[in-house]
């Protein structure tokens, strides 16, 4: 028999608080006091370090990166556009561009994935396959584009935060 149990059986009120903060989850029985003691504890540990995990963590916020380029990209019914001129950009901005669009049509629920196809690439560019290869192989190694087990093209997550800090004023 557990402390708590013998504290139940000569009459003392017992509490029982389930918490689950993430992934950190427990359980907590005793006294009001016991127990008001632990979860606090419980929060004291856990917090702070979801906080210093958060300062940390790479994250996308959706509504500002759509707000940051409307204008520049559209989600069409047939897939990922550009509205910005071509012309000003250059091979790399114009992929990634066409990326970060199913990127957000796929977040939104408007595209059935995330990633296109080098072929679909080199249709939307309008340049010879062997440039798109290049192109992508260039942003694969920055880091910027991620290519899928599939052999499909996505960007990456530190791809979307240096489109909108770099590239978003320029289109």
């Amino acid at each position: 028999m557990g402390e708590a149990e013998a504290r139940a059986e000569h009459g003392e009120r017992l509490v029982r608080v389930h918490v689950k903060c993430g992934e950190a989850e427990q359980t907590f029985t005793g006294s009001v006091n016991d127990v008001w003691v632990s979860v606090n504890k419980f929060f004291g540990d856990v917090i702070p370090a979801f906080d210093i995990a958060r300062k940390i963590t790479l994250t996308v916020d959706l509504p500002k990166l759509v707000e940051d380029f409307k204008g520049v990209i559209t989600i069409a019914p047939e897939g990922p556009e550009l509205l910005a001129p071509k012309e000003r950009l250059t091979d790399s901005e114009t992929l990634q561009l066409y990326l970060l669009a199913a990127y957000i049509g796929y977040r939104l629920g408007k595209l059935p994935r995330e990633t296109m196809t080098k072929e679909e690439l080199a249709a939307k560019l309008g340049k010879s396959m062997k440039i798109t290869t290049t192109r992508l192989g260039e942003l694969v190694k920055q880091g910027n584009v991620i290519r899928t087990e599939e052999g499909n093209f996505k960007l990456a997550t530190i791809g979307v935060t240096r489109l909108q800090k770099d590239m978003q004023p320029k289109a």
